[in-house]
């Protein structure tokens, strides 16, 4: 892992830095190049621009480790009021949520009661994500994808392919005819649970979506997201689904607000599935500076902006 990843890591977990950093206006600024901003309103807005791209749209509100039932009684409900807007605005897009923002902490089956309830309003045409957290987090996410699973076809998890265990639990949610949507990661993880260098993760990625790929094809895979902005992987992948003769509609690329925009409108012109992650909310420091580890080259963009103001 290079030095600059671990940093942003390790600042992304800092208590103090995120009490301070969202105070300059710099930051703020940054920010904003990958969250159209904080409200349900900004990022609605977002979602009927990328509409006349043919782009789609997944939401997610910024939040994790919630300690209060009511506290996570509010998520579920904004979530509900979200699917509700989506349905009278008539927006391709869908919802991605983090279990500990619904009490994964508190109680499994609080969890679960919130994203039954979520589950059960969302189209049966879309996919409610549950996005994968750290690594501590991945069997409790894993146990719970599997029982919304045997009562909803319409949901999704994230796999992270720098893990070692990623390839083991890719093939048995196989069997269950998943969705499943696959990142790189972006904790900070030892390296005894996960690949060290960026060369061997890139690697792992390519061999478990060619996996994915192979069983969207087959029908034994509902949805196989891509979650990444390599475009050399892209284009890897691309290649890879022409070769297999897999439909473009089902090469679906998944990626944040505000990065390789020129990529999304490409692959939707050519006829892929091109979904953008929109988040919002005022809890954005960590998820912001996670975002910049997973791509340094990002921190530039934050330098800029602190010199030009």
């Amino acid at each position: 892992m290079s030095l600059t990843r671990s940093l942003l890591l390790a600042a992304s977990q800092n208590r103090w830095l995120r009490d301070h950093a969202t105070r300059y206006r710099f930051v703020r600024s940054s920010v904003s190049r990958f969250m159209p901003g904080e409200t349900f309103d900004d990022a609605m807005r977002a979602a009927q621009n990328l509409r006349g791209k043919e782009i789609g749209t997944v939401f997610t509100h910024l939040g994790e480790n919630i300690k209060d039932p009511e506290e996570a009684q509010q998520v579920a409900d904004h979530y509900l009021e979200v699917l509700s807007r989506i349905q009278q605005m008539g927006l391709r897009a869908e919802i991605s949520v983090k279990l500990t923002q619904l009490g994964l902490d508190l109680s499994p089956d609080l969890c679960f009661d919130h994203l039954k309830t979520i589950i059960e309003r969302a189209p049966k045409d879309s996919v409610v994500w549950l996005d994968m957290e750290a690594s501590n987090y991945v069997d409790a996410t894993l146990d719970l994808y599997r029982r919304t699973l045997e009562l909803f076809p319409n949901v999704g998890v994230c796999l992270q392919a720098y893990l070692f265990r990623a390839k083991d639990d890719l093939s048995k949610l196989l069997t269950l005819r998943p969705s499943i949507r696959l990142v790189k990661g972006a904790y900070n993880e030892p390296p005894d649970i996960a690949f060290p260098r960026k060369q061997d993760v890139d690697e792992n990625y390519f061999a478990l979506a060619k996996e994915m790929l192979i069983a969207k094809k087959g029908n034994r895979c509902v949805r196989a997201a891509f979650g990444t902005h390599d475009l050399a992987l892209i284009r890897r992948l691309s290649d890879f689904a022409s070769a297999e003769q897999i439909k473009k509609s089902d090469f679906e690329v998944q990626m944040l607000y505000g990065i390789q925009r020129a990529e999304q409108e490409r692959l939707a012109a050519e006829g892929c599935t091109s979904i953008v992650l929109v988040a919002y909310g005022g809890y954005w420091y960590p998820w912001f500076v996670r975002r910049l580890a997973e791509r340094p080259a990002n921190l530039w963009f934050v330098l800029r902006n602190v010199f030009t103001g």
